[in-house]
Parts: structure tokens; sequence; C-alpha cells
């Protein structure tokens, strides 16, 4: 079996050295990624996360509006737990008991204005913003990021956001 030191192990998976959980906290807009079956026809997508002090775990919001703008309003909660690395980077996000799954701080901008999640095998990758829209410029230069990290960004999804008319109603 093999095993991976903790700097090891961000050293394959590529994490980013250092995340702020504190700064990290709060609403992401999905802007696109390779997802889950859970996530298809996603609309108006957003990830919150909130600091429970009380169980030490981030509690994981995920809401989206199903097929449309006007679909209905799916929400999924999970639970994150940071695991013992010094960069705090490397999650484990359960859906449910007792499963599991890592969770992989892959990019993040110095400001936290965007960020991008991965997996070790590389099948799943989310690109979320802290902005429900994001230029092309600036996410091809995240895509290319991505790709120098040895993540494959040919087959991205991009999200749709809708938010002005939302907030007009």
């Amino acid at each position: 079996m093999l095993t991976f030191t903790p700097h090891a192990k961000a050293e394959y998976w590529k994490m980013v050295p250092q995340v702020d959980l504190q700064r990290f906290m709060g609403d992401w807009y999905v802007i696109g990624g390779r997802m889950t079956c859970f996530e298809d026809g996603a609309h108006n997508a957003v990830e919150n996360y909130t600091w429970n002090e009380e169980k030490q775990r981030i509690d994981v919001t995920f809401t989206f509006n199903k097929d449309s703008f006007d679909g209905k309003l799916k929400t999924m909660t999970q639970k994150g737990y940071v695991q013992e690395h010094p960069s705090n980077a490397h999650w484990e996000i359960s859906p449910l008991w007792p499963l599991r799954f890592d969770y992989l701080v892959i990019g993040l901008a110095e400001d936290y204005s965007w960020t991008a999640i991965g997996v070790p095998d590389q099948d799943y990758l989310w690109i979320m913003a802290r902005e429900p829209y994001m230029s092309e410029e600036q996410l091809e230069s995240i895509l290319q990021e991505l790709s120098q990290k040895g993540y494959d960004t040919e087959e991205i999804v991009l999200v749709p956001q809708q938010w002005e008319e939302k907030m007009a109603q």
C-alpha cells in the first residue's frame, strides 16, 4: 500500500500552500467544473461553508435551481473535516455517514476571490468565485493554472448564473 507523509501528499495532490479557514468561509458561486451527477442541470449554484466551532468541522450547504433559473430549488448538506495538514487545504467531505471523500483546495486567489477544488484521482473539479460571474480571461487563466497542475480542463461545464433578475423580483 502506498502511503504519503503530509508534505508528500501536498506535493502529489498539488494543493495550495495555505488556506485561512475563516477567510474561506461564506458563499462561493459555482462557475463550472467537471461535476458529479447530483449537479446535473444546476443553475445559480452556490456552495456555502460555515465553520461549526462546537463540532470542529465545516458545515457545507449546496443550493441550486434544477434544470432552469426557475427550476425547483435543491439543497444538499454535507460535513467537511479539515485533515491534519498544516495548509488546511485537505478536507474530507461527508455527504452522509460513514462516507468521506477527499476534497482538495488546489487553487486559491490571494484575495480569496476565486478557488478551485479537486479530488486526488482528478475526476472532479470545481471552480468557484465570490461573485456569480467571471470574465473569460480570468477563467482561461485559472484553467491554464489547473492544467499546469495536471488537471484535465477540456470538459469543463459552465454553470448558468442569473442573479440580477432574481434579485429584482
